[in-house]
């Protein structure tokens, strides 16, 4: 199984950029967190900042990956064109974000991607990448076993 972890603006600043929403650890001391957790998954992680460069990889994701737990940032409140590109794809994804977005400021209450997605998970910090994933992996069993839907 292959998943691509995905995440949009700014999130190349995570541990550095406003500790006291997003915390101190970084991508690069997470991930193998992640990766030692699930070594039966080949977890990739890739970050832009550039809005078309993500719609690029969620289209060439098909063939190339099982799921997708993505962070869209900011891009999350603002982008039709990261919502047509999701749903344009057979490649399930699962929305994460770092924070509590719904407890944030007014105009982060609303996901224009959320409804695309298979799901959506906030507010745990980078456990939410875990809890994604975790996600993830069970949409994709039920995708192959469909006896097992609820």
């Amino acid at each position: 199984m292959k998943i691509l972890i995905l995440n949009g603006p700014n999130l190349n600043l995570q541990g550095r950029r406003d500790k006291d929403v997003y915390g101190v650890e970084s991508f690069g001391s997470y991930l193998p967190k992640l990766q030692a957790r699930f070594a039966d998954v080949d977890i990739e992680l890739r970050q832009s900042n550039i809005e078309g460069e993500l719609i690029d990889m969620l289209q060439q994701s098909e063939g190339a990956y099982n799921g997708i737990v993505f962070n869209a940032g900011g891009y999350t409140h603002t982008s039709v064109a990261l919502r047509d590109a999701i749903e344009s794809v057979a490649t399930p994804v699962v929305e994460v974000h770092i924070s509590r977005i719904a407890a944030r400021e007014e105009f982060r209450h609303t996901s224009l991607i959320s409804p695309v997605c298979r799901g959506s998970i906030s507010g745990f910090g980078l456990d939410s990448y875990r809890l994604g994933i975790e996600a993830l992996i069970e949409i994709l069993h039920q995708d192959q076993d469909p006896k097992e839907k609820h």
